[in-house]
């Protein structure tokens, strides 16, 4: 019931009940030929009685609701939203404690994110630091072996600055990678969607990372099982940087000394889907549904001298997913991980079509 219904009610009640009882009194009071006094007596204690009634009535309705969002606004005060508030009811202290608890529950969750993200932040920071730390002491290393002249002949030399360079291209694709997370992580990514065929686009890729796995001693097996004429609405950039990152993971953990990493594009009805596999260290089933969330990183990869971000893959799933497709992975311990992710084919609508659809 309504406040204001009550209020009504209560008003009501208090001039109706006392009037129709004080008839039936000075009705029975007349029966016994009782003195005016004592009626008037009867009449006061009828009307204090139901006034009473009717005022605790209504005072209850509204204290106790109140008091209770008064103890629930003094825990969020405190910082404590692992409570409950009753929102039984159809008042509008009701609908105001249903409201209240929504945005506990929202307050809730918002701490928890936040939570997560810093934790998230941290977590980035000691990465990163490690990551970074690792090539830099090597580049101080072989400097001050260049100063001290310990490269003292001209094939030493040219070892010692190909493995500066090596190092420095390392931080840089990892500086490069986190500014390229802040504009995930902030929506901000620029994405410029082009039509490509299938065909051509991920020959050109494979042929990319061919000359990149050819000078670490992998093998690629490239293999297309698109038509020709199919052609994807993508960003060429950034799907090249999902295959990029895909393939410097498996490069990554490869264990094996013939190390294997293939490519096959397929046609899968309204999608293309790309599957990138290689024959490494593999991923248990407790790892393999969290690969893609950021920051995560294997208990291999945590024990591994490796070292990575943990951010190459969640950015792959970014990009896909604001592309309409989606990536998962198989995966089977000391055999390899296959890797899938698929793109919405571009199809045009005839003219005629068109024309028929306007026409509706």
């Amino acid at each position: 019931m309504k406040i204001k219904t009550k209020i009504i009610a209560g008003f009501v009640l208090v001039i109706l009940i006392p009037q129709l009882l004080l008839a039936a009194a000075l009705f029975a009071l007349q029966q016994n030929n009782l003195r005016p006094v004592t009626i008037f007596l009867w009449a006061t204690g009828i009307m204090v009685v139901t006034t009473a009634i009717v005022g605790v009535w209504i005072y209850r309705s509204i204290s106790v609701p109140v008091f209770r969002l008064r103890q629930a606004t003094q825990n969020i005060k405190d910082g404590n939203l692992d409570f409950q508030i009753d929102t039984s009811g159809e008042d509008e202290f009701a609908e105001l404690s249903k409201d209240f608890d929504e945005m506990r529950m929202r307050l809730k969750e918002s701490a928890e994110e936040k939570l997560l993200m810093d934790k998230e932040n941290k977590e980035l920071i000691s990465n990163i630091s490690h990551d970074l730390k690792t090539p830099i002491t090597a580049v101080k290393g072989y400097v001050e072996g260049i100063m001290d002249g310990v490269a003292d002949t001209p094939e030493k030399m040219d070892r010692y600055i190909k493995t500066i360079y090596n190092k420095t291209t390392e931080m840089d694709h990892l500086i490069n990678e986190l500014t390229f997370y802040s504009k995930i992580d902030t929506n901000r990514i620029p994405y410029t969607f082009s039509k490509l065929r299938v065909e051509d686009y991920f020959s050109d890729c494979a042929e990319e990372v061919g000359l990149e796995l050819e000078t670490k001693g992998i093998e690629l097996i490239y293999a297309n099982y698109v038509d020709e004429n199919v052609i994807v609405i993508a960003d060429a950039e950034q799907i090249r940087r999902v295959i990029h990152n895909l393939i410097s993971n498996s490069i990554k953990y490869m264990d094996k000394p013939h190390g294997i990493i293939q490519i096959r594009v397929k046609d899968v009805g309204d999608f293309i889907q790309v599957e990138i596999e290689d024959n490494g260290k593999g991923i248990g089933n407790k790892d393999l549904a969290y690969i893609f969330d950021r920051f995560y990183r294997t208990d291999i990869s945590r024990n591994s001298s490796k070292g990575g971000s943990g951010i190459g893959l969640s950015i792959v799933r970014k990009i896909l997913e604001d592309h309409g497709g989606k990536v998962w992975a198989t995966s089977r311990l000391g055999l390899g991980t296959i890797v899938y992710f698929v793109l919405r084919k571009y199809q045009e609508v005839p003219v005629h079509e068109q024309d028929t659809d306007h026409r509706r």
